[in-house]
């Protein structure tokens, strides 16, 4: 092949190439838009890594090979680019004050959306509802704390679906007015579940306590008052937004103190594929005889599924009646989940999968690390 046959074979693999790149960029379009109906984040290393590994054997040419690694690679940063540019107008609700941890979360799991603050978890979870929102970050545990009830609850009897869970670590600090000193605080104020995870360092420390709506507005409470008797226990970026100053990181009693966040959205997302630490949530209640939990248990078991979480939550307006919040290691769309989940049915008086997550591998409490 002389000079002009290859330059004549370059522009017709360049026509073709662009034909494809043309194709491809619709085909990301058209995942971009399915993420922000879901509220699925853009990034998906996992999914890279198999694109980029998937027809390495094709090359041929070990001489070439790592250009065409850069190629795919480059084509993946364009791609993502253009999914980000797509998805950049994603409003995703969270229940606090700008720089409150379940913020943090929402800016970490969607970097190009805006975060939409709301007084309470329901007003959060009811935005996406009413389409005010497109996906809404609400947390629904503590490592050390335990559940967040009332999320819980709206999962139970609301109607959106939880389509990916996320771990955040959660550092609480000491935060003050400028000036002030550790010997200057009386009184610490922070969102219950921050001072119940503070509480040897604030019984140390001799300090009343006042709860506030979420750790954000304690911070804010504290901004705007002109007592240097009252510190605040919140996150980092809220001093940093309020200018307050940090007395002392790092306060609360555990050190891998971490919160798991459920990302909301009104479509449910059925389009996973198969990937290790695959996990469902799953609701059920169950009838009022003998051995009837145990009946739901056996089942999920029978068909080779692990319940990795298993609590019971009264049900509002019941007394003593009680819905079961499971968290069952597999995928419920494969043949034996719609088998396991048919079983569910004729032991269960109600039950419904509230959504799916992959478990991170880097995580004690499961969930992708952020």
């Amino acid at each position: 092949m002389d000079i002009n046959e290859a330059r004549e074979l370059i522009n017709s693999v360049d026509t073709q190439m662009a034909v494809l790149f043309a194709q491809r960029m619709k085909a990301v379009r058209e995942i971009a838009f399915y993420k922000k109906e879901r509220g699925i984040p853009v990034e998906d290393k996992e999914r890279e890594t198999r694109v980029l590994e998937s027809h390495l054997d094709e090359v041929g040419d070990d001489g070439i090979l790592p250009y065409y690694i850069r190629f795919m690679r480059s084509a993946i940063e364009l791609s993502k680019h253009y999914q980000r540019l797509l998805v950049s107008g994603i409003r995703v609700s969270y229940c606090g004050a700008e720089g409150a941890f379940a913020q943090i979360a929402a800016s970490r799991i969607f970097p190009g959306g805006s975060q939409v603050p709301f007084p309470s978890f329901s007003d959060a979870y009811m935005a996406v509802v009413s389409g005010n929102c497109d996906a809404a970050v609400l947390p629904i545990e503590n490592s050390q704390a335990g559940e967040v009830g009332p999320v819980l609850d709206l999962m139970y009897s609301g109607s959106l679906y939880v389509n990916g869970v996320y771990d955040l670590s959660v550092s609480h600090n000491l935060l003050s007015l400028p000036g002030a000193s550790i010997d200057d605080i009386k009184k610490v104020v922070s969102h219950p579940q921050a001072l119940f995870q503070c509480a040897k360092y604030i019984h140390d420390h001799g300090f009343e306590t006042r709860e506030a709506e979420n750790t954000a507005i304690a911070a804010k409470n504290v901004s705007e008052g002109s007592d240097p008797h009252v510190g605040a226990i919140a996150s980092a970026d809220a001093a940093r937004l309020y200018g307050l100053q940090i007395l002392e990181c790092d306060i609360n009693e555990s050190r891998s103190n971490t919160t798991r966040f459920a990302v909301f959205s009104s479509v449910e997302n059925k389009a996973r594929e198969k990937k290790s630490g695959m996990g469902f949530i799953l609701l059920f209640t169950v009838r009022d005889e003998v051995g009837s939990l145990s009946k739901a248990v056996n089942t999920v078991s029978a068909y080779g599924f692990n319940m990795r979480v298993l609590r019971s939550r009264p049900v509002k307006d019941l007394p003593w009646h009680y819905y079961f919040y499971a968290e069952v290691e597999g995928d419920d769309l494969s043949d034996n989940g719609k088998r396991m989940m048919k079983a569910m049915e004729g032991v269960c008086k109600s039950v419904k999968i509230a959504g799916r997550y992959t478990a991170g591998h880097n995580s004690e409490q499961g969930g992708e690390s952020i």
